[in-house]
């Protein structure tokens, strides 16, 4: 079978044949129909991401396919059932074996492109936001990185828990999605002074911060009494700095957040 493989960190992937694995104990062979890109998946390729396989391995971290085959022990799912897997490797291929029990049934209706790519953008901002920023009906949430795809889902999920949502992004066109997805305010990254604009909006209860560097502390400065600021990614390139001082005075916390992706 056609695989998307890394052979070397030191070359760009390609194109591939490679043998269809036969499912173990625990998993299914799937057909695969559809496989999410995610900005893990090139880092996997450069080998500078925190879970990277040893290469030779098959990219693509998240999938919908259907179910081939089953190996031993596997109640479900069965033959013929399409279902979304997030698991770590081999997605880019015509087929593919994954652990039974990261398999979710697709509900009916749902495109197998559009199942393949909800489980890490909507898994990561419903994590973020409800478990570790315990994001509560009229706060404000300031979603930085919003023309991203984990950013959308967080303007969306925000929005549908009940949050006033404030989308930073860069360009007309990403701040009408983030404006579509929900968000009532829209500021562009590239604005000369962003921590004013932040501050004119009355402050953040919810920092979700997927770019780090020059943004994040613009946030900071704006975020109110007992804030959280959840650090998702680091898509700017900069890791930021943090000054203790500021968390204390205000009762500020920062949580990571790490779905996978």
């Amino acid at each position: 079978m056609k695989a998307f493989r890394v052979i070397s960190h030191d070359a760009p992937p390609r194109l591939a044949e490679t043998q269809v694995a036969v499912p173990g104990r625990g998993e299914v062979l799937l057909r695969i129909e559809a496989c999410g890109l995610n900005h893990a998946d090139l880092l996997m390729a450069r080998g500078t991401y925190q879970e990277t396989p040893p290469a030779p391995f098959t990219l693509g971290l998240e999938v919908c396919g259907v179910v081939l085959s089953a190996g031993e022990g596997v109640d479900w799912p069965r033959a013929g059932q399409r279902v979304a897997v997030f698991s770590g490797q081999g997605g880019l291929a015509e087929q593919g074996v994954f652990p039974a029990s990261r398999c979710r049934a697709v509900p009916e209706g749902m495109p197998p492109e559009v199942a393949a790519g909800f489980q890490i953008a909507y898994g990561t901002a419903h994590l973020g936001l409800t478990r570790r920023g315990r994001l509560a009906p009229g706060e404000t949430l300031l979603v930085l990185g919003a023309g991203g795809g984990v950013g959308l889902a967080a303007v969306e999920v925000g929005a549908a828990l009940g949050a006033r949502v404030i989308a930073v992004a860069r360009g007309a066109d990403k701040a009408a999605a983030a404006q579509a997805a929900g968000a009532a305010e829209t500021l562009d990254s590239a604005a000369p002074d962003l921590k004013g604009a932040l501050k004119a909006f009355g402050g953040v209860d919810v920092v979700f911060d997927a770019v780090g560097g020059d943004l994040f502390r613009a946030a900071l400065s704006a975020c109110r009494p007992e804030a959280r600021i959840l650090l998702i990614g680091f898509a700017g390139g900069n890791l930021p700095e943090i000054r203790a001082n500021h968390l204390l005075v205000k009762n500020v916390s920062v949580e990571g957040v790490y779905w996978g992706g």
